[in-house]
């Protein structure tokens, strides 16, 4: 039969638990931490004013290549010294064919870059020897406070294509062919 609670008054009397747990144990010795688990290491410290430098080279590299905006109307027009005179007259006739087209509506000046960028290694790397790029006319440009509304897109594809050794020549195409708002352009064979 079970040992009936002790009354109110008598509880003062009894050890309290963790006494009589400590009791039930007995003698207990402490225990090591475990050793922590190696963790990612911390990252690499990052040259910010190296970054901004180069970035800053950069912007004054693009401004000293190409002074001149193009604007909407203007002709598009560059060629190495490698390039006979015949060839780059065929080029601005567009009498040699494009074998493929890049067209760069609705991009912003960094989308166009970058996308006109990877299109020329494509180009290059597939042994294209002409491709068309259209750029659009910018007549739809909103110019900054009063100023000449310039092509955005269009001056980027100048400069670009004027920056890459991959690119003899290039020429706005004959009206037939998108006119001021597009332009052909011809590739370097590819080095085997």
């Amino acid at each position: 039969m079970p040992k009936p609670p002790p009354a109110p008054d008598d509880r003062d009397d009894l050890p309290d638990d963790a006494s009589l747990f400590r009791e039930a144990v007995g003698p207990v010795r402490g225990v090591r931490s475990a050793p922590r688990a190696p963790g990612a290491p911390p990252p690499r410290p990052r040259a910010r004013m190296a970054e901004l430098d180069e970035m800053e080279a950069v912007q004054s590299m693009r401004s000293i290549s190409h002074p001149d905006p193009v604007a909407a109307g203007d002709v598009l027009s560059h060629r190495r010294e490698s390039v006979p005179p015949a060839v780059f007259k065929r080029l601005k006739r567009g009498e040699i064919a494009a074998q493929d087209e890049l067209d760069l509506h609705g991009a912003n000046a960094d989308q166009a870059e970058r996308v006109l960028r990877e299109f020329i290694v494509h180009a290059h790397r597939e042994m294209l020897g002409c491709v068309r790029v259209v750029h659009g006319k910018g007549l739809h440009v909103a110019a900054p406070f009063g100023g000449p509304a310039l092509p955005v897109v269009k001056n980027v594809v100048d400069r670009v294509l004027r920056q890459r050794g991959d690119v003899l020549a290039f020429h706005s195409t004959p009206a037939a062919q998108g006119g001021t708002g597009a332009v052909l352009v011809l590739l370097a064979p590819k080095r085997r």
